[in-house]
């Protein structure tokens, strides 16, 4: 391309927003369109764009948006339960997109998505962005180098806030997100996928909502999104991971931890004080290394600690060079399968085997 890549949004809420003040912070991206029902969240875009607004046109939905506005690339950040038909008229446009996580809320809709790209030749990208943060990235970076040897366990832990309010409070039913561990846990199934790299074969899990949004009411509906949960994932080659996920546990230091062991050492992240910690068993008892990683390419740090711009930089990058999807659909069915199964796990008390969900 000889020129800025137009950038279509579409949804311009909480992350829509977010992605607005990553791409004002790139060289080499224009917004130039963006879609919502909501006028309102159509006017915070247009802020948040303040003299890059000039030209940018606005769209009631994303289907006037493509038959009218000049754009390259789609980003899709709606609400997850419209991920799947917005993508599929996306895809028939033949523009690249990236869709935030999760790719959808079911396997049968990532599978009609997956489907519709079999002829898209255009960059198609999941906003699985954990992977971009600056001492996970360091931590994956240990384990391709060799540092534990062969991986045998992985650890995620996250303890953090409740849920925030959304537009139109979308994100308080099963119905809508995918489930708690769809919708925010996605990432680090990924993650587990990423750092392992085999493939998953049964889960186990364990949750419910003990404390958050049970004093809520929309439409005489109580909120129904799990809380906290303990998941273990079984991989084919005998490596095993396990989440940890509670959502008011505001109270803490380091809101994420990644620990991975295998036979020759273990490394670990932490986030956000983006602390890295390598330890190798031949160097002998407790002798850990601990540095503080940063990445001073990062030009807006915004809510993922610059990862949500790593990613950009890269699909952009795979935009201009013809590259594929740093994350494509399948590790975002897959990340999504996941989570359907550890979902189904905890409601029927039982563990899942992978191929019960993927078929």
């Amino acid at each position: 391309m000889d020129h800025d890549v137009r950038y279509g949004i579409v949804g311009v809420g909480m992350m829509g927003l977010e992605h607005l003040r990553n791409l004002v912070a790139l060289p080499g991206a224009r917004v130039a369109a963006l879609a919502d029902p909501h006028p309102g969240q159509l006017d915070a875009g247009l802020a948040v764009l303040g003299e890059r607004a000039t030209g940018v046109t606005t769209h009631p939905d994303h289907r006037s948006m493509l038959e009218a506005a000049e754009v390259d690339a789609v980003v899709i950040a709606t609400p997850n339960m419209t991920h799947a038909e917005i993508l599929l008229d996306v895809l028939a446009a033949d523009v690249h997109v990236l869709v935030e996580k999760p790719l959808c809320t079911t396997v049968e809709d990532c599978r009609r998505v997956l489907e519709a790209a079999r002829q898209h030749r255009r960059v198609c990208w999941v906003g699985l962005e954990y992977r971009y943060m600056p001492p996970v990235a360091a931590l994956i970076g240990e384990v391709d180098a060799g540092t534990v040897g062969r991986v045998r366990m992985v650890a995620i832990r996250e303890h953090r806030f409740p849920f925030l309010p959304k537009v139109d409070d979308w994100n308080r039913f099963n119905r809508n997100t995918g489930g708690t561990l769809v919708e925010k846990c996605c990432h680090f199934f990924d993650l587990m996928n990423r750092i392992t790299g085999s493939e998953p074969v049964r889960v186990m899990a364990s949750g419910a909502q003990d404390v958050n949004h049970l004093d809520e009411s929309y439409d005489g509906q109580v909120p129904d999104v799990l809380d906290n949960a303990f998941v273990i994932v079984e991989f084919a080659d005998g490596a095993r991971a396990m989440l940890d996920l509670c959502m008011f546990a505001e109270a803490t230091t380091n809101m994420e931890e990644v620990s991975v062991v295998g036979d020759a050492g273990k490394v670990e992240a932490f986030l956000p004080s983006s602390v890295l910690r390598v330890g190798r068993r031949a160097d002998g008892w407790f002798r850990v290394s601990e540095r503080v990683v940063h990445d001073p390419s990062i030009a807006y740090e915004g809510f993922h600690h610059g990862s949500s711009y790593l990613e950009h930089r890269d699909f952009l990058r795979a935009v201009r060079e013809g590259r594929t999807a740093g994350v494509g659909l399948h590790e975002g069915m897959l990340a999504t399968a996941m989570g359907v199964a550890a979902q189904r796990a905890i409601a029927e008390g039982r563990p899942i085997a992978m191929h019960e969900v993927l078929g």
